[in-house]
C-alpha cells in the first residue's frame, strides 16, 4: 500500500512537471510571436530549450557550424535559445530593412556581456544616451581633424617599415601580432591623444585580455544558463574575467588621467570652446598648435563635455575610451592582415597597387602621404574594400527588434533578435559572381552601378553605421601604401587555408606568416 501511494506520488509530480513544461512550450510557441517565428524556416527546435544544444560544440568549430545553417536556409533562418527567438537574415533586402529603420537601432541581449568592459559605450547603447555619445563624438572624426592624424599614420608605418627592415628577417611570424603593435598606438596616439609608443610588455598584456574578453562572451551567449549575471558569479570564467577587466579598465584609466594632467597642467585652455562651436573650436587650430599634446584627440571632447555641461561622467569617459581602443585597433588590424595576405597571394593585384603608390612617392624628399594623395589611390582603395568583402571585420551584427519588422518574405514580431551575418551577405553569388574570387575591380563604378547597396555593408549602414569608417580606411591606406612602396609581399600562408574562429571581431585560429622582401635590397642585388 506504501509503494503504490508513492508510486503515484511521484507519476503525479512528473505529470504535474510535463504539464507545466508542455504549458511554458505552448504559451512561447503558440502565441502571436510563436507562431510567426516559427513560419520562418530553420532546425527542429526542441521542446523548452529550443537550439541550445546545437551550439555546444568547441569554439572552433563554431565559425563552420554558423556557415552551415546559414547555407541550408539561406537566405534566412531562425532558431530559438529557450524563449528567446533569433532571426538570421542575410538578404540585402532584409539587410537594408533593418539597418535604414531609426526604431531598430538598439543592441541585442548579447551586447550586455560586454557591458561589464565596455558599459554602456557608443558600442552597446541605445536611445537617448546612444545618441547623446554620438553627437558629443562625431566631431572627432570631421574631415579637417582626419587631416591632423596623417602625421601619426605616417610616423607609426615608418617606424614599422624601419622595425622589419632592421630585423634582417624577410619572414614574419605572426602577422596579426604585428599589425596589433601598430593599430594600438595609432589609435591611442590619434584619437586618445598618448605622445608615446606603448612599452611592449603592456601591450602583449591588453592584448592578452581582449582576446580573453572575447572567449568568455561567446561562451556565455552559447550558454543560456550563464546569462544571468548572479548566476555567472559561479562560473569558472567570471574569475578569468575578473582578472581581465582589471588590466583592460587600468590600461583605458592610465590613458584618461595622462590626458586630464595634461589639461590640469595647460590650465584648461585647449579644452575653451571644444564642442561649443565646432568651426572655431575643433577645426582652427592651426599646424603649430596641433603638435604633440596639443593635437586635438577625441578624449579630449568627452573631458571638454565632462567638465563643460557635465554631460557626461568619469564612467562614461572610460566607457567611450575602453570601446574604442578596442574596436579602433582591433578590427583595423585584422583588415589589414587580410587586405596584405591577399595582395601577397595576388601578384598582379599587387603590382598593379604598388605602381600606383609608387607614382605618389615618386620625387618625393620624405616617405609622408598628404590627405589629398591617400584620397588619390583609387586602386588601393578598391583592394581594400574587395578584402573587406572577402573578410569583414566585424562579421555579425545584432539587433532587438522591439516592435514588429516587416521583411521581405517574413513578418518578424517584436521581442526578436535579429542578427545579420555580413560575412555570409558579402559571398552571395546573387550578387558577387564568384564570390572567393579576391577582384579589386569589382567595385569600380561601372561594375557598382546596379548593385544593390545593401550587398556591402562593412562598417554596418543606417543610422547605427560605424563612425570611425574614415578614420580607418584613411589608416588602412596609409600603411598598406608603406608596406607596398617598400616591400615585397610574398605569402606562406594563403587565406584560403585560414581557419576562422568565432568571436567579436574575425579571428584566426593559428598565426599568419609573411615574407616581406626589401625592395632597395631586391633591386641592389
Amino acid at each position: 500500500m506504501v509503494g503504490e501511494t508513492m508510486f503515484l506520488s511521484i507519476a503525479l509530480f512528473f505529470t504535474l512537471v510535463a504539464g507545466l513544461l508542455y504549458g511554458l512550450h505552448y504559451s512561447i510557441h503558440g502565441s502571436r510571436k510563436g507562431e510567426l517565428v516559427d513560419k520562418i524556416p530553420g532546425p527542429y527546435a526542441w521542446p523548452i530549450i529550443g537550439n541550445i544544444l546545437t551550439f555546444q560544440v568547441p569554439l572552433d568549430e563554431l565559425w563552420n557550424l554558423v556557415r552551415k545553417l546559414n547555407r541550408d536556409y539561406y537566405p534566412i533562418h531562425r532558431l530559438w535559445s529557450i524563449s528567446v527567438p533569433v532571426v538570421t537574415a542575410y538578404h540585402p533586402d532584409d539587410v537594408e530593412v533593418l539597418f535604414s529603420n531609426i526604431r531598430h537601432i538598439e543592441k541585442s541581449f548579447i551586447y550586455k556581456f560586454l557591458h561589464p568592459w565596455l558599459g554602456a559605450g557608443l558600442l552597446t547603447s541605445t536611445g537617448k544616451k546612444w545618441h547623446e555619445r554620438r553627437k558629443i563624438l562625431t566631431p572627432a572624426f570631421h574631415f579637417n581633424v582626419l587631416q591632423q592624424f596623417m602625421a601619426i599614420f605616417n610616423e607609426q608605418s615608418e617606424k614599422l617599415v624601419k622595425s622589419l627592415c632592421l630585423e634582417g628577417d624577410e619572414v614574419v611570424d605572426d602577422l596579426v601580432h604585428l599589425l596589433h603593435k601598430f593599430t594600438l598606438n595609432s589609435i591611442c596616439e590619434t584619437a586618445m591623444g598618448a605622445t608615446s609608443d606603448l612599452n611592449g610588455q603592456v601591450q602583449n598584456e591588453y592584448r592578452s585580455c581582449v582576446s580573453e574578453m572575447g572567449d568568455i562572451t561567446l561562451y556565455r551567449i552559447v550558454r543560456p544558463w550563464w546569462h544571468l549575471d548572479w548566476m555567472f558569479k559561479f562560473s569558472r570564467k567570471f574569475k578569468e574575467q575578473v582578472r581581465a577587466l582589471k588590466v583592460l579598465h587600468g590600461f583605458s584609466t592610465n590613458i584618461i588621467n595622462e590626458r586630464k594632467r595634461y589639461h590640469d597642467e595647460t590650465g584648461g585652455r585647449f579644452l575653451k570652446g571644444l564642442g561649443r562651436d565646432s568651426e572655431s573650436s575643433i577645426y582652427g587650430f592651426d599646424d603649430e598648435s596641433v603638435k604633440g599634446k596639443r593635437r586635438l584627440a577625441m578624449l579630449d571632447l568627452l573631458i571638454s563635455a565632462s567638465r563643460r555641461e557635465d554631460s557626461i561622467n568619469d564612467e562614461g569617459i572610460r566607457e567611450e575610451v575602453d570601446t574604442f581602443v578596442f574596436e579602433g585597433h582591433d578590427t583595423t588590424a585584422m583588415a589589414l592582415c587580410f587586405a596584405l595576405l591577399l595582395l601577397a597571394e595576388n601578384k598582379h593585384i599587387q603590382d598593379k597597387a604598388r605602381a600606383e603608390v609608387d607614382e605618389v612617392f615618386e620625387g618625393k624628399k620624405d616617405e609622408k602621404l598628404s590627405m589629398r594623395e591617400v584620397q588619390g589611390l583609387a586602386y588601393l582603395e578598391r583592394c581594400i574594400k574587395e578584402s573587406l568583402r572577402l573578410f569583414p571585420s566585424v562579421p555579425l551584427v545584432s539587433r532587438h527588434i522591439s516592435e514588429d519588422l516587416q521583411l521581405k518574405n517574413y513578418l518578424v514580431p517584436g521581442g526578436t533578435v535579429v542578427n545579420v551575418h555580413i560575412y555570409d551577405l558579402h559571398r552571395d553569388p546573387n550578387f558577387w559572381p564568384d564570390p572567393l574570387v579576391f577582384d579589386p575591380d569589382r567595385f569600380l563604378p561601372e561594375q557598382s552601378q546596379g548593385r544593390h547597396p545593401f550587398a556591402f555593408v562593412p562598417f554596418s549602414a543606417g543610422p547605427r553605421n560605424c563612425i570611425g569608417q574614415k578614420f580607418a580606411m584613411l589608416e588602412l591606406k596609409v600603411l598598406v601604401a608603406h608596406f607596398l612602396h617598400n616591400f615585397y609581399l610574398e605569402p606562406l600562408d594563403f587565406s584560403c587555408d585560414v581557419k576562422i574562429v568565432s568571436d567579436l571581431v574575425i579571428r584566426l585560429t593559428k598565426p599568419v606568416r609573411m615574407k616581406f622582401v626589401s625592395r632597395s635590397e631586391k633591386n641592389h642585388n
